[in-house]
């Protein structure tokens, strides 16, 4: 594991964080922007926004009294929460989710739960959604690459789920696979990844009151670009370990190998808490930038340990090496 480095508050280029080749479509990206600024390119970003803003079914919620479910922060803009995003299943340009996930199908849509438990289920959606009591939490999300949002969720409690799946005494991990359909995720024609996209929780972890079953934010249900209909929300860490457009769920009694530890396992952990003090191999993680905070130029903010939420999580990995268990 790389050990933190003093190096200031410099945000990583896109090149260090990407490959090539997505580099260069965010390099086109900004270039569009500029041109954008300047008339040319209008109707251009008018389309894309009125994808990322398009309206979804309403959905509502009381208002969560889970410790820490609530930060006071301001809400980021649902525009730029819907129309900025990682979702490489719909490609690797931060707009390119909002562009292509519109095709979507998330009806009917079957979640299949199987591993070490007593109750292995197929539940279809409606069922998952009547677990528990919809509730309204205000998280904040923070990326590994270094920006960050305010968004108002919707769902409850992972735990709801776990319980209801009666896990053995054997099940140590909870495993979420996420869907891989080619016909509708041009993005699974990439090499960034292996598919289907597969994180991973200790059951701990899985079990605490914050880690949450999503189905909705901003008082709608999930647009497509965003996870729908069934993402994790899991504010502690960084957000990648937030799978989207979840298909199936395992319980294991051995830790499994999650997407981005496969891929680049030297920059990659399986906990990926939010840890100012651990930097990624290739960049500081020391600071961060709001997104809808006077554009790309925004004033950075210290990153928080564990996203802010220390208080209510950080007794889960009281004795860890931090820097080993990143």
């Amino acid at each position: 594991m790389h050990l933190p480095r003093n190096h200031g508050f410099s945000h990583p280029r896109s090149s260090e964080i990407t490959p090539e080749a997505v580099y260069a479509a965010r390099r086109d990206w900004l270039r569009q922007i500029a041109l954008a600024a300047a008339g040319s390119t209008l109707s251009t970003w008018a389309a894309r926004d009125a994808l990322a803003t398009a309206t979804t079914p309403a959905l509502s919620g009381v208002r969560s009294t889970v410790a820490g479910a609530q930060t006071m922060e301001k809400p980021t803009d649902r525009g730029d929460a819907t129309g900025y995003n990682n979702f490489y299943e719909f490609g690797t340009d931060k707009s390119d989710p909002a562009e292509h996930a519109q095709t979507l199908r998330t009806q009917p849509w079957v979640v299949t739960v199987e591993g070490e438990v007593k109750s292995p289920r197929r539940f279809d959606l409606d069922a998952l959604m009547k677990l528990a009591a919809l509730e309204e939490r205000i998280y904040r999300l923070r990326c590994v690459e270094g920006w960050s949002m305010v968004i108002p969720w919707l769902g409850f409690s992972l735990s709801h789920l776990i319980k209801a799946a009666q896990p053995t005494g054997n099940a140590k991990f909870v495993q979420f696979v996420t869907l891989a359909d080619a016909q509708q995720m041009p993005g699974l024609g990439s090499r960034v990844l292996a598919w289907p996209y597969v994180e991973a929780l200790r059951m701990d972890e899985a079990m605490h009151p914050l880690a949450m079953l999503v189905f909705g934010m901003y008082g709608q249900r999930l647009p497509p670009q965003n996870g729908a209909p069934l993402r994790l929300a899991v504010p502690w860490k960084y957000g990648f370990k937030s799978a989207k457009s979840i298909v199936q769920i395992r319980f294991l009694a051995q830790q499994p190998v999650t997407s981005w530890e496969r891929a680049a396992p030297s920059e990659y952990g399986f906990y990926s808490n939010v840890n100012p003090q651990v930097d990624h191999p290739r960049w500081s993680q020391a600071s961060e930038r709001r997104i809808g905070e006077d554009g790309l130029f925004a004033k950075k903010r210290p990153t928080l340990m564990f996203n802010g939420y220390e208080a209510q999580v950080g007794a889960l990995y009281a004795g860890m090496d931090l820097k080993r268990f990143y």
